[in-house]
């Protein structure tokens, strides 16, 4: 399989050849966002099937006293704790399109949104506010490093809220173990690293981890895609951007060319992608 840059995953033209081009495509993310993307799946002429491998709930942990200068969002699922919150007030600084959107959706009106990934957010509020600004960032449970890092180097203070959390489902969906074993699935999406990794160690105590390893996976960003690359699985794509256009671009070989590439980390050994 190749594994240069810019090369194709074998796994997705394969499925070109399937009747009508149609893919059966696995979409893992917790609803409801999950339930957007099957609708942008099956729009594309391809057969979702939704089936999130971690179920999001509200950690019911009460938001910390301020006062604060503005609140940080690094996800949409922290968005409905948020709307019910004094913070819902405050400047909210988010880290892409579709938490800016649902933050809009909620109430918030003065919403400022980054370029798609943490770096830029941390960025983007470096340019709109001083040093030493109180920050509170509203996040799940299980969290990156960024943008706290940058931004407490950079002399910000930052409280995290632990507004949502997000929980593995106890075993492989079923309708996911039936698709698999019946050889219905071509592909899977993953939005990130822990979802990817859940379904990986799903499928492994399921007994369905060979099917799994067969499919494309197709992910967010390369930290998304490090549990496979760490499996050894082959069969994965990284999108070019860190954004669902980007990712869903990678189903389209049936349609027209893409925006994604094949991850270089693509063999135990080799530079990690």
């Amino acid at each position: 399989m190749p594994g240069g840059r810019g090369g194709r995953v074998t796994r997705a033209r394969e499925g070109a050849a399937a009747p009508g081009g149609r893919l059966g495509v696995w979409v893992a993310r917790p609803v409801p966002a999950g339930a957007r993307t099957a609708e942008r799946v099956a729009a594309l002429g391809h057969r979702p099937l939704l089936a999130p491998v971690l179920d999001l709930a509200p950690s019911g942990a009460p938001p910390p006293d301020g006062p604060f200068d503005a609140l940080i969002l690094t996800s949409a699922s922290a968005v409905p704790a948020v709307a019910r919150s004094a913070l819902a007030a405050l400047p909210a600084f988010c880290v892409g399109a579709r938490t800016a959107a649902a933050a809009r959706a909620a109430g918030l009106d003065r919403v400022r949104e980054a370029g798609g990934d943490a770096r830029a957010l941390a960025a983007l509020i470096g340019d709109a506010l001083p040093r030493g600004a109180r920050l509170v960032h509203a996040a799940g449970q299980e969290r990156k490093d960024e943008p706290a890092a940058t931004l407490g180097a950079r002399g910000y203070r930052l409280t995290v809220w632990v507004a949502y959390a997000a929980r593995p489902v106890p075993d492989l969906p079923e309708p996911v173990a039936t698709a698999l074993a019946e050889g219905a699935l071509d592909a899977a999406l993953h939005y990130s690293r822990r979802s990817a990794a859940t379904a990986l160690g799903l499928a492994r105590a399921a007994g369905r981890e060979a099917a799994f390893r067969g499919l494309a996976h197709h992910c967010l960003s390369p930290d998304v895609a490090a549990p496979l690359v760490a499996a050894g699985i082959l069969s994965h794509v990284v999108a070019a951007r860190p954004d669902e256009d980007a990712l869903l671009a990678g189903l389209g070989p049936i349609l027209s060319d893409s925006g994604v590439e094949a991850s270089p980390g693509l063999r135990p050994g080799r530079e990690q992608c």
